[in-house]
This record gives structure tokens, sequence and C-alpha cells, in this order.
């Protein structure tokens, strides 16, 4: 029973996370390119600052830590979903997790610390954006491997 709830608990995590960067890719990022590139690089570093806080972390690590641990002890115990939810937290870990590491963090480190927000922010939002959609696209691969577990 309590692998079945870290299982599903899994799968609403994954599919949190990936909502979350859905969202960005879909109608923040896109709304913020509508308004003055000044404007929009303050609202990205309030937006930064923001998700920096438990309600996102707790999503974004557990994300990665609650399917990993699942998907092991799957494996050990010998249930035949553990692989599928082990394989979403691969998938999570490379997609979404290093890359907002090496790609997102820099970019947003980069327009935090620019004196100028108008001229990082026109330089940096496309491939911020770029990124992102890597980041959603994992995380709904992640969400579908973890939900195939659940079988």
């Amino acid at each position: 029973m309590l692998w079945t709830v870290l299982a599903v608990a899994s799968v609403v995590l994954l599919g949190l996370s990936a909502g979350v960067f859905y969202g960005f890719s879909s109608f923040v990022v896109p709304g913020l390119a509508r308004v003055a590139d000044d404007a929009a690089g303050t609202a990205m570093n309030g937006i930064n600052e923001s998700a920096v806080r438990p309600p996102f972390m707790v999503v974004f690590f557990g994300a990665l830590l609650v399917p990993a641990v699942t998907g092991i002890w799957g494996l050990v115990s010998g249930r035949a979903g553990g692989a599928w939810v082990l394989a979403a937290a691969a998938v999570y870990l490379v997609g979404t997790f290093v890359v907002t590491m090496a790609g997102n963090v820099p970019l947003n480190n980069k327009l935090l610390a620019a004196p100028e927000k108008a001229p990082v922010w026109r330089a940096t939002w496309q491939p911020w954006a770029r990124w992102n959609h890597v980041r959603t696209v994992a995380g709904v691969v992640a969400t579908v491997l973890a939900a195939v577990g659940l079988r």
C-alpha cells in the first residue's frame, strides 16, 4: 500500500512540476515578452525570487526524490512499475533538474546581476524559453512514465 501511495505521489509531483514549466512556456514568458524589456526583466527577477520558496521547491525537489526512492524500492521489491517510476526520475533528473541548473539558473543569475535589465532580458529570454520548453517536455514525459508505473 505504501509503495502505491508513493507512486501516486510521484505522478502528482511530476505533473505539478511539468505544469509549472508548461505555464511558463505557454503564457508567463510570452506575456513578459509583450511588455517593455526593463519591466519584463524586473518582473522575471521577482518571479525567480518567489520561486525559491517552499511551495515550489517542495514540488521541484520532491518530483526528483520521491520517484527516485519509489522506483528503487519498486525494483528491489520486484514491483512491475518500479522500472517505469525510476525511468521517470531519470528523465526528470536530466531533462528538468539538470537543465534548470545548467540552462535556466545561469540566465536567471545573469539577469539578476545586471544593473540594466532591458538589454539582458532581450538577450536571455529566448534561450531561457527554449530551455524551459525542454523542461516542460521532460516533465510531461516523466509524468507519463510514472503513470504507466502505476499499473
